[in-house]
């Protein structure tokens, strides 16, 4: 079928946060598929919500509802296929990638980046593997993607030393998926900073605060027992405001 993409904010009533949403819209039926690495309690209820987001929007149409997790786990969650409460049922299929044999992932240039993820007791020859048929790609865009989206995933399974022994990292710089990851990577780091920046500026000042108090309570003989109770600051702390006065 053609498909087209649907951005999830036409389906916004609430934000729906998830790992990664796809959904692409042919003729007759839709293809809503979610990326998971982890197994989540409100899956269930956000496949039903979109479920009927999605119907409200293309009411005649067939709806597919797939999860891929694709961190290997134990939990019963990623083993459930259905929501349901009273009045209400809604299925959806589940794909746990750790079970889906890594040759069979290989047969396909677009499953390429998640072989490694794929059932096997070697992950880095995989890894190596894939990498080469990658890499014979003719379409040098999509070399460059499937790399950079091979080099994130394989992180999953692998350490970082043994994915850079594998994939040259220089080739990566071309994939605008491992561009757009490092600007994230780079923004998030910038806002923990200033949120730090923030917080140590708060303390800073909440502490200038008390030292202000405790001069004040000095200046006036108060005991230093109830300068510490008023100001929050220690004996020690008082007695050396005490010694500079």
């Amino acid at each position: 079928m053609t498909s087209t993409v649907l951005h999830p904010t036409e389906l916004s009533l609430e934000p729906i946060r998830a790992d990664n949403l796809i959904l692409l819209e042919g003729e007759s039926e839709i293809l809503h598929i979610e990326w998971q690495t982890d197994p989540s309690q409100v899956m269930p209820m956000r496949l039903a919500d979109y479920r009927l987001r999605i119907y409200r929007k293309a009411p005649n149409k067939t709806i597919h509802q797939v999860v891929i997790y694709l961190r290997p786990t134990n939990s019963e969650q990623v083993y459930q296929e259905y929501f349901e409460i009273a009045g209400m049922y809604a299925e959806y299929r589940v794909i746990r990638i750790w079970e889906i044999p890594a040759a069979d992932l290989m047969c396909s240039p677009g499953l390429l980046p998640f072989a490694v993820l794929g059932q096997t007791e070697n992950p880095a020859q995989v890894l190596r593997d894939s990498v080469k048929q990658m890499s014979r790609l003719s379409d040098t865009q999509q070399q460059h993607e499937t790399l950079g989206a091979a080099y994130v995933l394989s992180g999953l399974v692998l350490d970082q030393a043994m994915i850079g022994q594998i994939i040259r990292r220089d080739v990566m710089q071309e994939s605008v998926t491992y561009q757009a990851i490092l600007r994230e990577g780079r923004e998030e780091g910038r806002e923990e900073g200033r949120e730090e920046g923030r917080q140590e500026g708060r303390e800073e000042g909440r502490q200038e605060k008390a030292r202000e108090t405790a001069i004040t309570l000095l200046q006036a003989g108060i005991d230093i027992d109830l300068i510490a109770q008023a100001s929050g600051l220690s004996i020690g702390d008082i007695n050396q405001l005490k010694a500079a006065l």
